[in-house]
């Protein structure tokens, strides 16, 4: 679905040419072109066949975009994000869409295609949409529907580490919060904008604006705003989580070297004791039968009497 257009005449939706779409705009009731950015000819067709401006043109086949909603060329330049197909590598999570709107009719262009865009034309080919402000109201409402399941993901995804929070598991758990902090913040660039955009185009002053779609609107962007919260509060806890995690690390980390400082001082008068002992001189009780059984035996005592100490002195917990 990488370019098509519809004819609205009041009667009947139909699909048709990109050329018969240009030529019905101000006859018939609503027209919708959708263009493929990557296209060569895309830009020679919005500025040929759909007499727009330079401007228009440029911000239409812009390569990097933030959501925004700008009066232009008596209509409105509104860019939206929402989720990829995931059909090609190169796509991002939220890939936009650009649209020019105006009276009677709608242009957008897109890189990729977005999740959103299939349900909407289908509502537009079952005659759902009858002016443009029903259009941008119903698209912005499938965004959110479609995003929101993602962002409550997220935050699932991080209780669930909580869960699991143990320094044995750091590394694991880890990558898990930094992938989903990388998403979080991945969509907050994206959405906390995109709610400003459609507060403003829901503020505009233009007759294809419906006072129902204007609450539309503002629905979404409350939505919107509302995930922005939620990302914000993703990241921050992401961020408290790493942090608990190196602490809990750390922590591992400082008992396992207390374990060994602690066996090396018991062994220590132990190692001092044989050596002492294996000298190849003349040493007191050399011949006496039971000399080895007592330096055993002290050395035995030695390595309790230590262990006992610090394990009353909770050395090990």
């Amino acid at each position: 679905m990488k370019d098509f257009a519809f004819v609205d005449d009041g009667h009947n939706v139909r699909a048709t040419s990109h050329e018969e779409a240009a030529a019905a705009k101000g006859t018939a009731r609503l027209v919708w072109i959708h263009l493929d950015q990557r296209d060569a000819g895309t830009r020679a067709f919005l500025a040929g066949k759909m007499g727009l401006l330079d401007v228009v043109v440029n911000a239409l086949t812009a390569l990097e975009t933030r959501p925004r909603c700008e009066p232009m060329d008596g209509g409105a330049l509104v860019n939206l994000r929402g989720l990829s197909l995931k059909d090609e590598d190169e796509a991002d999570d939220l890939v936009s869409i650009r649209m020019w709107i105006g009276r009677g009719c709608i242009v957008s262009t897109a890189r990729f295609a977005m999740r959103p865009l299939p349900a909407m034309c289908e509502a537009f080919k079952a005659g759902q949409v009858k002016d443009p402000g029903d259009f941008v109201a119903l698209l912005a409402r499938l965004i959110t529907e479609d995003l929101d399941p993602d962002v409550a993901e997220l935050g699932d995804s991080l209780d669930e580490c909580e869960l699991m929070l143990d320094g044995r598991k750091a590394f694991a758990l880890r990558g898990e919060i930094a992938k989903t902090r990388a998403r979080a913040i991945e969509y907050r660039r994206f959405v906390a904008p995109q709610r400003q955009a459609l507060e403003r185009l829901a503020g505009l002053e233009c007759a294809w604006l419906e006072p129902d779609d204007r609450l539309h609107l503002n629905e979404a962007a409350d939505r919107f705003a509302r995930m922005a919260e939620e990302l914000e509060s993703i990241r921050e806890r992401a961020a408290l989580m790493h942090e608990q995690i190196t602490d809990l690390h750390a922590e591992m980390i400082d008992t396992r070297a207390l374990l060994v400082s602690v066996l090396a001082l018991i062994f220590l008068p132990l190692t001092y004791l044989t050596g002492l002992y294996g000298m190849n001189v003349p040493l007191p009780g050399q011949n006496d039968r039971f000399a080895f059984d007592v330096i055993v035996g002290v050395s035995v005592a030695f390595l309790a009497g230590g262990m006992l100490y610090f394990v009353k002195a909770r050395w090990f917990r």
